[in-house]
């Protein structure tokens, strides 16, 4: 088949590299004139590094990426503990997007892949890609919609979620907080603190760490009027030890505000069309599954285009991912407010019952199949 893919992020890319090797004709159409990532640290999960090993980009990732084998979340006030979820036998990756974008586009570059740069897709109508500049491209058998929460060709109405997060790459400082630890703070649910490392840069040896802040979604204006002295003693008044890293925040442009929404296209495909990634579903990064999700829609989609004749792989690729993305939204939607949101409640709910009641077994094991992307299977 002759098939285009619009967006060369995280699920464009994997897909692109799964799905040429089945003899496919891919286009790959991007709107920026050098593909780059947007963004800073983020977590590959086990189930989200299986699908880089089928893609053949793991061991790069791994070169790049840091081990972590813990979330470790205290209250701000009190120090006590109100979020702790070990991996186990098996760990995720701290890393930073362009790390993980790198692996990817330098496999896929390598790959007989048409590219088309500098092309912003509006509209998709029958088969046929639409362009900001007027022009529409020749027809395609099949339109993979991997453009992201963006995206200009997905019908998800997704619902805005009250808090987002600003975001900065900062050098990592050793033997301040444990390196195979994603660490953070709460003070109730309003102010949440975390530091995520992410290994090393592409072409770098220094190793990074990921630190973020939460903020109500039309907070970054306030945040910005305030001034970083402001912001910097309430942070530190909130978790003095992570000093040396809130320290190197000496700009604010420093820190990018990243906006959440949450939503699931009830179907996934339509006529000549499908949709991957943040365009069939979006959530908050709570559970850290933003990329692994696209992972796997990318495998599910190739593997489905493999093993079944067109008019039924869109229809089993969308059944393949039903169970595994309806339960990971579920969780989302419940745990997300107790974390971020203007609840006095639900922090006290969090810390006092659901935090006790997490250590009791089997809690324990099914949260840490749950961070790891296997609490149910994931439909590729």
């Amino acid at each position: 088949m002759k098939i285009a893919i619009a967006g060369a992020g995280i699920g464009g890319l994997a897909a692109a590299i799964l799905i040429e090797r089945l003899g496919h004709e891919i286009s790959v159409f991007e709107q920026f004139h050098e593909p780059a990532p947007v963004g800073s640290g983020l977590m590959i999960q086990p189930v989200g590094l299986d699908v880089l090993r089928l893609a053949g980009a793991a061991e790069a990732v791994q070169a790049h990426a840091t081990p972590i084998t813990r979330v470790l979340g205290r209250s701000a006030t009190t120090g006590r503990r109100v979020l702790d979820v070990s991996y186990g036998a098996v760990s995720g990756l701290g890393i930073h997007r362009a790390a993980l974008f790198a692996a990817l586009y330098d496999r896929a570059r390598a790959l007989n892949l048409a590219w088309h740069q500098g092309r912003r897709v509006t509209d998709c109508v029958d088969g046929q890609l639409h362009f900001a500049d007027g022009s529409r491209s020749g027809r395609f058998d099949l339109v993979i919609d991997a453009s992201g929460a963006g995206s200009a060709l997905s019908p998800l109405k997704a619902r805005t979620l009250t808090f987002g997060a600003i975001w900065g790459t900062v050098d990592w400082v050793p033997e301040v907080l444990p390196d195979d630890h994603l660490s953070q703070r709460y003070r109730r649910a309003d102010r949440m603190i975390g530091v995520l490392p992410v290994g090393r840069m592409p072409g770098g040896d220094d190793r990074k760490a990921a630190f973020f802040w939460s903020l109500p979604q039309g907070g970054h204006e306030a945040w910005l009027r305030a001034g970083l002295r402001s912001w910097k003693d309430e942070a530190l008044s909130l978790w003095p030890e992570a000093g040396p890293f809130i320290e190197q925040i000496v700009d604010p442009d420093q820190m990018t505000m990243a906006r959440y929404s949450h939503g699931t296209l009830k179907k996934v495909w339509n006529d000549r069309i499908v949709f991957i990634g943040d365009a069939a579903h979006r959530a908050s990064p709570q559970l850290g599954q933003g990329a692994n999700m696209a992972l796997l829609d990318a495998a599910a989609l190739a593997h489905a285009l493999e093993t079944l004749p067109p008019d039924l792989a869109l229809p089993a690729y969308g059944r393949a991912r039903r169970w595994h993305v309806g339960i990971y939204q579920a969780f989302s939607a419940v745990f997300t407010p107790a974390y971020q949101s203007d609840s006095g409640w639900l922090p006290a709910l969090r810390d006092h019952l659901l935090f006790p009641a997490s250590r009791v077994p089997p809690m324990p094991r099914l949260l840490s199949r749950l961070i790891s992307g296997t609490l149910v299977p994931p439909g590729t």
